[in-house]
């Protein structure tokens, strides 16, 4: 064979090889982005004996593994769970579920020394423990969960009632003292023996009971762990009260993690599927993300309330308050070319489903002249023949007006419609003005006050309170200073060499930021007030104010971290958590009136 024969032949195995590859990486991506769409199918538990069947309810009582010699516990299983299609997140099964624990409760009269417990009798909290029991007097619960390991601080917390039973949530539901006690045991540690001290006290302060009782946890669904290593920094200031909640975790999605400031795990809330993205207060309920196309409303006790069917519509990146029982959400069409680029709304009430601003029709100016699908060899890659010119990752409802701000990471710009309602408008843009130069939407962008980098791929963008003067305003976001442009030939910016390309190889190079911007609509301008450094994360992340502090809570998804900071931007303790490749969010909540007392 001659020379150029076998030249030709080499060239040709390497193409099919580099093909191969690239066939490979596309497949592997495209599972990857694809997990944000799929819906759990293995529901099973770890049960102790069976019991009881209900047969009317279709429910099974198991003995809970987590018994221990002090404290028997039991478990409500529906018997289809193993069957295809099962799911908790359906109203139907939580109310023959919600109709076990009332049956159960029929049963007997429940003391403190001897309450009713149920591990995780809705599905939705694998380690939260539910106690009913009552009191003679009119008293409230404080508990305090021990474990005997070195690194696990003990938990207290004041329990707030949850009461299935609609007479007794009419007559006793805001008492702050109460003689029936019924809610969700939170703090207990997954895979450890829990010591728990119940103490009850009257409404005069005095100590009337103390019950203490093991609890031999099992391990985690997820396989997530318990512990996460943390190192403090040089600021004085305390952490804020409350628990971190780690949310869409890549690798553990169908999860919501909740840690204490020590880094030990209180809870793992499971889902259909997808992430938390939020969690919104709604009536002494939280309204989640249950899957790319459910939304759930979940009681203190773990019951889902409600869902909310989304129809032709998936879910991404963030839903937030609108205004009285209504909330927005970004979302996409289902199978559509053009992706992450609609804003919807969600009756909690009714469940009425409504489509506000499709994106690619309100900026169709700017998609028709300037957008294209993505290809192949672009930075997204793994999004190829998809319309992603937006990618919206985060909204922000303006209360008082029929007005949105929206955060696209594709166009490195912060974006506010207005008359969402009646005929939306785009009013301001904030970004890198060049951008938008020599499009229809130049004259739009609002004009950047004093000598700073604006902000590149940002991410959860939130209104942070009203300026001194009526048209101005703050803006909160996390400046993730990362670039990259997937739907747009010809455009290059001369970026500042602060500014990172790269997506996963520049941690430790480079760094984010926490923004926080002085809009004044008046004078059409938008200044850097505070900003601080941050570990790097080309995409994801999020920075937000802690519950009751001036401290801030930032996660870096990138870099598998997130901190809490005092007020100056100073580093008070960074945790290190694990993931494949990223993060989504992590944000802290006190749950007052939802798990604990207010």
């Amino acid at each position: 064979m001659s020379l150029k024969k076998r030249l030709i032949i080499a060239a040709v195995i390497l193409v099919c090889a580099a093909a191969i590859i690239f066939a490979i990486v596309m497949a592997v991506a495209k599972n990857f982005t694809g997990q944000e769409h799929a819906v759990r199918s293995d529901w099973s538990v770890e049960t102790g004996d069976m019991l009881n069947s209900d047969a009317e309810l279709s429910l099974d009582i198991y003995e809970s593994s987590a018994t221990s010699e002090d404290l028997r516990i039991i478990q409500l299983v529906p018997s289809e769970v193993e069957d295809e299609g099962f799911t908790y997140y359906d109203e139907e099964v939580q109310s023959r579920l919600a109709s076990g624990v009332a049956d159960v409760k029929d049963m007997r009269e429940w003391t403190a020394d001897n309450p009713l417990a149920i591990l995780n009798p809705f599905g939705t909290g694998s380690n939260g423990l539910y106690l009913y029991f009552e009191t003679d007097f009119e008293t409230q619960v404080t508990y305090t969960v021990h474990v005997e390991k070195d690194g696990i601080e003990d938990f207290t917390a004041t329990a707030q009632n949850t009461f299935l039973d609609e007479d007794t949530a009419n007559s006793e539901g805001d008492a702050e003292y109460t003689r029936a006690h019924e809610f969700q045991l939170i703090g207990l540690v997954p895979g450890e023996t829990n010591y728990v001290t119940l103490t009850i006290t009257g409404s005069w302060g005095n100590v009337r009971q103390q019950v203490t009782f093991a609890v031999d946890m099992p391990e985690t669904t997820s396989g997530y762990s318990t512990q996460l290593s943390y190192e403090d920094s040089d600021s004085s200031q305390e952490l804020s009260n409350g628990l971190y909640a780690l949310v869409r975790q890549n690798g553990y999605l169908g999860y919501g993690f909740f840690f204490d400031n020590g880094g030990t795990m209180r809870y793992e809330m499971v889902t259909e599927g997808l992430g938390l993205d939020r969690i919104l207060e709604y009536e002494g309920d939280i309204v989640v993300c249950a899957s790319s196309n459910k939304l759930a409303r979940i009681d203190g006790l773990g019951r889902v309330v409600q869902t909310y069917d989304l129809g032709e519509y998936e879910l991404h990146h963030d839903i937030n308050y609108e205004q009285d029982n209504v909330i927005v959400a970004l979302a996409e069409r289902s199978g559509a070319t053009s992706v992450e680029d609609l804003v919807i709304e969600i009756d909690l009430e009714t469940g009425d489903v409504t489509e506000l601003i499709d994106f690619t029709q309100l900026m169709s100016d700017y998609v028709d002249g300037w957008a294209h699908v993505i290809g192949p060899t672009d930075t997204f890659f793994w999004q190829a023949g998809e319309l992603d010119w937006i990618h919206l990752n985060s909204i922000q409802w303006l209360e008082g007006e029929d007005s949105c701000i929206v955060s696209s990471r594709e166009t490195s710009t912060i974006i506010k419609v207005e008359n969402v309602h009646s005929d939306p408008t785009v009013t301001y843009l904030i970004g890198d003005e060049r951008f938008w130069e020599g499009t229809p939407y130049e004259d739009l962008s609002l004009e950047q006050v004093g000598s700073f980098t604006p902000q590149y791929g940002q991410h959860a963008v939130e209104f942070d309170g009203a300026g001194e003067e009526a048209g101005t305003y703050y803006l909160l976001l996390y400046d993730n200073n990362y670039w990259a442009l997937s739907t747009r030939s010809g455009y290059a910016p001369d970026l500042a060499d602060s500014v990172a390309t790269g997506t996963y190889d520049v941690v430790g190079t480079h760094v984010s930021h926490v923004y926080r911007y002085l809009v004044d609509e008046n004078a059409g301008t938008y200044e850097l007030v505070d900003a601080f450094d941050v570990p790097y994360s080309s995409i994801v992340s999020n920075a937000s104010h802690a519950p009751e502090s001036d401290n801030y809570v930032v996660n870096s998804g990138i870099s598998k971290v997130f901190g809490e900071y005092d007020s100056d931007g100073n580093l008070i303790r960074e945790f290190a958590y694990e993931c494949d490749l990223q993060g989504y969010r992590a944000f802290k909540l006190d749950f007052k009136g939802f798990w604990f007392m207010q």
